[in-house]
């Protein structure tokens, strides 16, 4: 069993290697010392994830540390701004070395992907818990906002939803999946990616926009709300695998409406971008599908191809629920 100090060395130290872009000092100091690129923004953003929470105890050290990264990126990706640096706060029942390391290697093959440096933070004893906050840069006047959104606007996501919720209700017991299915929904809720490269190409087109961390009805509903709209969206036009198509429609509905996790970007543009939007999701190597419009009237509507609207009662993932 590693001490606290030990454990920091041997799994979160990477001595002799090279500055990330924007890192003048890293771990090591009581404080990190970073110089953004000249007329720069900062964006910062936090999350923590409990164990039990957030994530099973199931899930491996390595995509552990990839989720728990990720989700931090991905909320960057959703304002459209440059990962700069992360700093890390681990509490850990014990100093288990076999776990730090996998949890490392997860972190930082997801943060080298994205070059960007671990500069800092803490660990202590206590519940499994980790807490990541991540700081990127912008543009003046280039974040995606969940406030922009404006009525005629097209709605857009990226990716498909809904096989992270699949996965949870396969652990819960109320679905069976054959092997490979449920192998292949339980890397979507396990190995999120971050939509960083889809976010950047997005500025300039996108009028607002939101990772998908809480469910596509609750996650909307914060757009709607800062914008001051109203929206319709088209259930059956929400992208989603055929895994999760060959299931009842009911739970079809409440993956791709409520199931959260899935870390894709919801966002708006006017009509007439729709030609700008197909090309940056190209760009980012991204599927993005248009599922609704913006309405001036408030309240959210779902309907179905035929315009007939869809009852659906969820309203997303709340923390307190």
């Amino acid at each position: 069993m590693a001490g606290e100090f030990e454990l920091i060395a041997r799994h979160f130290t990477r001595a002799g290697r090279p500055a990330a872009p924007g890192v003048v000092l890293g771990v090591g100091d009581d404080c990190a010392l970073l110089a953004p690129a000249p007329g720069q923004q900062l964006a910062v953003s936090t999350d923590v994830l409990v164990e039990g929470r957030h994530f099973l105890s199931t899930v491996a050290p390595e995509r552990l540390g990839h989720k728990a990264l990720a989700v931090n990126l991905s909320d960057l990706a959703a304002c459209g701004a440059a990962p700069l640096a992360f700093t890390l706060s681990l509490s850990l029942p014990r100093g288990d070395d076999a776990f730090a390391e996998g949890l490392a290697r997860g972190l930082f093959a997801l943060a080298d992907a994205h070059g960007i440096a671990l500069v800092g933070g803490d660990t202590t004893a206590g519940p499994l818990t980790i807490g990541i906050t991540v700081l990127g840069q912008v543009p003046p006047g280039q974040a995606l906002l969940r406030s922009g959104a404006r009525a005629g606007d097209r709605l857009w996501v990226s990716g498909r939803l809904g096989d992270a919720r699949l996965a949870l209700e396969v652990f819960r017991g109320r679905v069976a999946l054959p092997g490979e299915d449920f192998e292949a929904v339980r890397r979507a809720m396990e190995l999120p990616q971050p939509r960083v490269a889809l976010g950047l190409a997005l500025r300039g087109v996108a009028t607002a926009a939101i990772d998908l961390s809480d469910g596509l009805v609750g996650d909307l509903g914060h757009v709607l709300a800062r914008s001051g709209v109203g929206a319709t969206v088209a259930v059956d036009r929400i992208p989603r695998s055929p895994i999760l198509a060959a299931q009842a429609p009911s739970l079809q509905h409440t993956c791709v409406l409520a199931g959260g996790d899935d870390y894709e970007l919801l966002f708006t543009a006017p009509a007439a971008q729709d030609e700008a939007v197909r090309a940056a999701g190209a760009r980012a190597g991204v599927a993005v599908a248009p599922i609704g419009h913006i309405e001036a009237e408030p309240g959210l509507r779902l309907v179905d191809d035929a315009g007939r609207p869809v009852a659906f009662a969820e309203r997303g993932f709340d923390h307190f629920a």
